[in-house]
């Protein structure tokens, strides 16, 4: 599964290495960039524009956008799978663009701040002006992906392949920790604002995280540094370098078969991993009969834990490896799904439980996952198969979703839903036990770590 190809480009001085500042720097970003992820997506924004859309709904019920006419509590996820459609296309040339840009951070603070600026917006998100709304979600939601690509392409700068793990784990412990800080923040202001109060504190909750995102974006900013790429610079207009860049790795990478391949193994496993996240809510509430007093502070309890978690796998993969710590998780994933399945009507602390396990496993099979595919990725080209993988996260999030919803029309039962996505579980495991990572590694140009 290998074909020979030229030599990848000498690193650049400086390239692989970093100072303690500067990786904390890195670290900072995701820190900034989880409270959109925690408070506007997760917590806050689905219920309020949902409400915003059904004060503008036209009598039998439906808003309008685009020419088109749907029910008003499909706007949040029409909005959302919208944007991802978009990412799928922008993303991997945001990623060729930064790799061929001189100044890197430029990128980064570009997507950040118009993410920022479009969260902070949602301060006039009010009455009935949902269509605003939707605008205003839509364009953060593509920058916040953007600047996610951007942000993963100074991993393999600021780190050798020995320290690309734990670095890769505390910036999500990091980022954990942070959006679950401005999330608890907000969840006490919602538990003593008063339930006249609760629209209005919502709305603000959702601006905080703007505020959060832009001000923590300062620090990577500041420490952060711009490296020779490898792959040199754009000599005449970056966007058409980008585009030109882009089609060239689409062909190189069939060069590469087993990163392809790592990168499809990820495509299901992590597709599995965002269902279980965004469907765990659904399920509590629907199939377990919980209410907001249980479900609000498990998803912080989750938060906090995937902190812990993150930090603890990536200790693990310093004794064991990566690969097989990932491997080890994605059996864990298994173990929670089919204890879900078991969980007993309306009693709280089994579902507590598992959603302890689930924020133990959460931060570090998705950090580890970052590390191993940095480890797969041609010197300079960090930026476009960091958009590539960026795609296998949001794009492809609709699979699990959709084979959760047909198992709930086939049965009526959210049981039967929640242990459908075992497949994803199953099949990655197999995948990813299937790729020989050491080759795989070595194929790029690059050196394998000791432990993998």
């Amino acid at each position: 599964m290998t074909a020979d190809v030229s030599a990848p480009p000498a690193p650049a001085e400086g390239y692989g290495q970093s100072t303690k500042r500067e990786r904390v720097g890195w670290y900072f970003y995701d820190w900034a960039n989880s409270a959109f992820s925690t408070t506007v997506v997760t917590a806050f924004l689905g219920p309020y524009l949902t409400a915003i859309a059904e004060n503008g709904a036209d009598p039998a019920g439906d808003v309008h956008l685009l020419g088109m006419s749907f029910k008003a509590g499909s706007l949040f996820a029409y909005t959302t799978s919208l944007s991802v459609l978009l990412q799928v296309l922008l993303l991997p040339v945001v990623g060729a663009i930064a790799d061929r840009a001189a100044r890197k951070k430029v990128w980064l603070a570009v997507f950040a701040y118009i993410g920022a600026a479009a969260t902070c917006g949602l301060v006039f998100l009010t009455g009935d002006r949902y269509q605003l709304g939707a605008a205003l979600f839509f364009i953060a939601n593509l920058s916040f992906g953007a600047s996610i690509v951007v942000y993963n392409s100074f991993l393999p700068q600021i780190s050798d392949e020995n320290e690309r793990d734990g670095v890769s784990s505390r910036g999500w412990a990091f980022g954990y920790l942070g959006g679950g800080l401005l999330l608890l923040l907000n969840v006490i202001v919602v538990l003593i604002g008063g339930e006249e109060n609760q629209g209005e504190i919502a709305r603000w909750s959702l601006v905080s995280a703007g505020v959060w995102w832009a001000a923590f974006t300062t620090l990577p900013l500041l420490w952060l540094r711009d490296r020779p790429s490898p792959a040199g610079t754009a000599r005449g207009s970056v966007l058409i370098d980008g585009f030109k860049q882009l089609k060239h790795t689409l062909k190189e990478m069939r060069a590469f078969p087993l990163t392809l391949f790592f990168l499809g193994a990820f495509l299901i496993y992590n597709d599995g991993i965002q269902t279980v996240i965004a469907m765990a809510g659904t399920y509590g509430s629907k199939q377990l009969g919980f209410d907001n007093t249980v479900l609000m502070p498990t998803i912080l309890m989750v938060q906090f834990l995937a902190f812990a978690g993150a930090m603890l796998l990536g200790r693990l993969a310093k004794t064991f490896g990566a690969w097989k710590t990932v491997l080890g998780s994605l059996v864990g994933w298994t173990g929670i799904l089919i204890a879900a399945f078991f969980l007993p009507y309306g009693q709280a602390v089994p579902f507590v439980i598992l959603g302890g396990a689930i924020g133990l496993v959460l931060g570090g099979s998705q950090a580890l996952s970052r590390s191993l595919f940095s480890q797969l990725i041609p010197r300079g080209k960090e930026g476009e198969y960091f958009g590539l993988y960026e795609i296998s996260d949001k794009g492809t999030s609709w699979l699990g979703p959709l084979l959760f919803g047909l198992a709930y029309d086939l049965t009526g039962s959210y049981r039967v839903a929640i242990i459908s996505l075992i497949v994803f579980f199953v099949a990655g495991f197999i995948m990813l036990m299937m790729v020989p990572m050491a080759r795989a590694i070595a194929a790029v140009g690059n050196t394998p770590p000791e432990k993998l």
